[in-house]
């Protein structure tokens, strides 16, 4: 059995994991870090990582960026292999994730849906072949209640265009103040806001007379629950260094 410690259980995102953890045969949650703790759980929740006592084998993290800091000094400490499925994480945090990933073993993904990470490997490639004669936007779609705008998947969907192309582009968040024309150079991202949405991705290739558009939509907040688990499993007795989604997808084929 491996014991998980839940970051931000008393969160959306924790509450899910928690179900369908408890109908796993091979997971559980055996403890919860959350600040928010008047909810009843089936396992003991802290809200100061100092105080939880209970000997776990994998940390989730699905909580806020402001959380980082306190999760790896613990994760450190206790040499706890550490999930990070937060989005919203400054470059800063990221390096750090890296540098910690040289002492336990760190999981780092921006979405933790299979689909997502398949719609990057299209993306990325559709970019190679149409660099020159196509304009790349995405379009983001969520609930009303998400903080960070665009999301953390968009720009690492972004990211993977961007590491494709022969050329570096500019992303763009909002044009309104431009005032200009469309650069070549440049990759649009836009954020929509609004009711129960879980999560829509569009990558738009438009060029001369077409257009070629990749999709992808979360119906539910499962898809995410189901890559976390399935991550604590590839992690757990994992040597330190720093894994994500792709590696998961590897071992798995």
């Amino acid at each position: 059995m491996i014991n998980i410690l839940m970051s931000g259980c008393n969160g959306k995102m924790g509450q899910v994991i928690s179900r369908m953890a408890a109908e796993s045969e091979d997971l559980m949650i055996a403890a919860g870090y959350d600040k928010y703790t008047k909810i009843n759980n089936t396992y003991p929740v802290f809200d100061d990582l100092e105080k939880c006592d209970v000997k776990v084998d994998v940390i989730i993290d699905f909580s806020n960026p402001d959380a980082l800091d306190g999760l790896l000094s613990y994760s450190v400490k206790n040499k706890t292999p550490l999930i990070v499925a937060t989005t919203g994480l400054s470059p800063n945090q990221v390096n750090k994730l890296r540098e910690v990933s040289e002492a336990i073993p760190v999981f780092f993904s921006a979405n933790m849906s299979l689909g997502v990470n398949l719609l990057m490997d299209l993306v990325k490639k559709a970019a190679k072949v149409l660099e020159y004669n196509f304009d790349i936007e995405i379009i983001e779609k969520h609930h009303n209640q998400k903080i960070d705008a665009p999301s953390g998947t968009a720009l690492a969907i972004a990211d993977e265009i961007n590491s494709a192309l022969s050329e570096k582009q500019e992303y763009v968040y909002d044009r309104h103040s431009r005032r200009k024309k469309r650069s070549k150079k440049e990759i649009g991202i836009h954020a929509v806001r609004g009711g129960t949405i879980v999560g829509e991705h569009s990558v738009v290739f438009a060029g001369t007379d077409e257009i070629i558009e990749i999709n992808h939509i979360a119906t539910s907040k499962e898809i995410f629950a189901t890559g976390a688990l399935s991550a604590a499993r590839f992690l757990y007795n994992k040597k330190p260094g720093f894994y994500n989604m792709n590696d998961l997808i590897s071992e798995t084929n």
